[in-house]
């Protein structure tokens, strides 16, 4: 009986109705879109900072993470090789690599960067480097004096495919050591930044050169999904004998794992925030409504209707103008999201999406745990608000009504 008279008292106003409505449906929208948005943007610059040779895991040398110098490699690289083998899940990926901080000239420019020896079937399947468009080829075990350098790093230094960059680099015996390779291959990254620090060579090569022996830099470690990465990671410190440190990828990204604490926060006080404009026109139309049946209500309550009743049937259209609006915005919501599922092109803004660490291309994504939390709180609240007009139309004597008609 409750909701039958409110779905009539909704609509012997259409205009006003409406209007609320298309207020409910744009907050819950706006909510949904700019959650979607910003989920995708994290979830972007996550999966674009483990794919840059961060990996879920890494196992170092005690000292090498503070101070990544050659002295801090890992000399007994077999050792780290047989706990990973073991404690790892079935499906995870791991690798090796040399990394060190070397400067790369030609005759006319020269610059420093990263030198990431690799094994290249490994890599491939673990970094960015094995999904980056490539002009060019990619490395291979054959190719001991070929070297793969970003785009941006091409242009910076003003060579070409098959130019020579000259490497240069201190040695484990404390000397300069340098070696001359061809470029085979040019990457694109997300980053122009990511194109600017990395080379990549063989890491036979890198060991080679720098006179390393069978030492590595760095195992990096890539979990399934679904893989407690704490559990993981306890198990791997406990398994590895002492001089080893394992990192999470949050411990190694601490700017990363400060963004995504943030961005909770961010989304709470956004929803609040759209709450608080939504309710106002809520409570507002409800109210004028309220007063406008002022005669109504008098009536209702000289024929003996109870004042509980008469509350309820007011949160009976409040329940009613809530649920539509939802059940419009979140399907507004879902479609706009999936329209764009494509991913949202930030050319044009290419340089403050990089300053801010973000992808050129963010790919929007719902969270059920976002709509939850935007549906509750537009839900609840709502009806909340909307029990001061409720409470107000029950306090209504029926003297009252006739002294306003």
């Amino acid at each position: 009986m409750f909701f039958k008279m409110a779905w009539r008292n909704l609509w012997r106003n259409p205009r006003r109705t409406t209007v609320i409505l298309i207020a409910v449906v744009i907050g819950l929208w706006s909510l949904l879109f700019l959650n979607a948005f910003m989920r995708g943007a994290i979830e972007q610059m996550v999966e674009n900072n483990i794919s840059i040779l961060t990996g879920h895991l890494k196992v170092q040398k005690t000292g090498y993470h503070s101070d990544p110098v050659i002295e801090n490699s890992i000399t007994q690289p077999d050792e780290v090789k047989g706990v990973l083998a073991k404690v790892l899940p079935k499906e995870a990926r791991y690798t090796s690599r040399v990394r060190l901080q070397v400067v790369a000239s030609n005759a006319r420019h020269n610059a420093g960067v990263t030198l990431v020896g690799i094994d290249p079937e490994a890599e491939a399947e673990m970094s960015f480097i094995g999904d980056a468009p490539l002009q060019g080829r990619y490395l291979s075990a054959d190719t001991p004096h070929k070297i793969l350098a970003g785009r941006a790093l091409v242009e910076k230094m003003e060579t070409q495919l098959e130019y020579k960059l000259v490497l240069m680099g201190q040695d484990t015996q404390n000397e300069i050591a340098s070696r001359a390779f061809r470029i085979r291959g040019i990457f694109d990254a997300e980053l122009e930044s990511t194109e600017k620090q990395y080379v990549f060579v063989l890491k036979q090569a890198a060991q080679d050169m720098l006179r390393m022996g069978p030492a590595v830099s760095e195992f990096s470690v890539l979990l399934p999904e679904g893989a407690l990465l704490p559990g993981v990671a306890q198990a791997l410190k406990e398994a590895l004998p002492e001089g080893y440190r394992v990192y999470t990828w949050r411990e190694l990204l601490p700017l990363m794992d400060a963004y995504l604490k943030m961005f909770d926060g961010f989304i709470y006080l956004w929803t609040v925030a759209v709450f608080i404009a939504m309710g106002f026109g809520l409570v507002n139309t409800i109210l004028m409504t309220v007063y406008e049946r002022m005669h109504e209500f008098g009536l209702l309550k000289a024929l003996g209707m109870k004042s509980g009743w008469i509350i309820r049937e007011v949160l009976a259209e409040a329940f009613l103008i809530l649920v539509l609006g939802m059940a419009a915005g979140n399907g507004l919501g879902v479609i706009t999201v999936e329209a764009m599922s494509g991913g949202l092109d930030l050319s044009a803004f290419a340089a403050g999406a990089e300053f801010a660490g973000m992808s050129r291309i963010i790919y929007p994504r719902i969270v059920l745990q976002d709509m939850l939390v935007a549906n509750g709180v537009v839900f609840f609240l709502g009806l909340g608000v909307s029990l001061y007009p409720a409470l107000k139309a029950a306090r209504f004597t029926p003297v009252e009504a006739m002294l306003q008609t």
